[in-house]
């Protein structure tokens, strides 16, 4: 990507263009893990993106790139402050009712941020094992193990 280039070799007006460019995708991946610090780890991958984007390789990565940056953020802003918020769901609403989005997200509110993060690369992303146990730094074995607890922690919470 040309405009990721040009911000590597220091060129101020590609970077701010590139960070706005990105800022919108940041934001959708740490929102979906970190919830309602979703703003507060959308703000600390933009920093760090802004500070290691010479130390990215290829440029061509860049979606890639950001998103483990983006990703571990989130898992850390969320663990900083992570807190448990139950609800009961007093009815399954259909498919298509503006509520299951919400039960939805109450539900995987109660998830821890790693739980969340293996949820969103696997099922939302569509990242395969391999790919989601590297964003999130783990081996492949471990990604399994975490995405196998979070849809069980996930179903659990959704009929409990």
């Amino acid at each position: 990507m040309a405009l990721a280039r040009a911000a590597r070799r220091g060129d101020t007006l590609a970077l701010h263009d590139l960070l706005d460019h990105l800022t919108p995708y940041i934001a959708r991946v740490c929102r979906s893990i970190a919830l309602d610090d979703g703003p507060d780890a959308t703000q600390e991958a933009l920093i760090a993106v802004f500070t290691r984007l010479r130390s990215l390789r290829e440029p061509e990565a860049l979606y890639g790139w950001v998103r483990t940056i983006a990703v571990r953020e989130a898992v850390r802003v969320a663990g900083r402050t992570a807190r448990d918020r139950p609800t009961e769901l007093a009815h399954v609403p259909a498919p298509g009712d503006p509520q299951l989005a919400a039960d939805v997200g109450d539900v995987l509110s109660r998830l821890s941020p790693q739980h969340r993060a293996v949820l969103v690369l696997r099922d939302v992303e569509g990242l395969d094992e391999e790919s989601a146990a590297a964003v999130l730094g783990v081996p492949a074995g471990t990604a399994k193990s975490r995405l196998h607890r979070a849809r069980q922690s996930f179903r659990r919470a959704w009929n409990g």
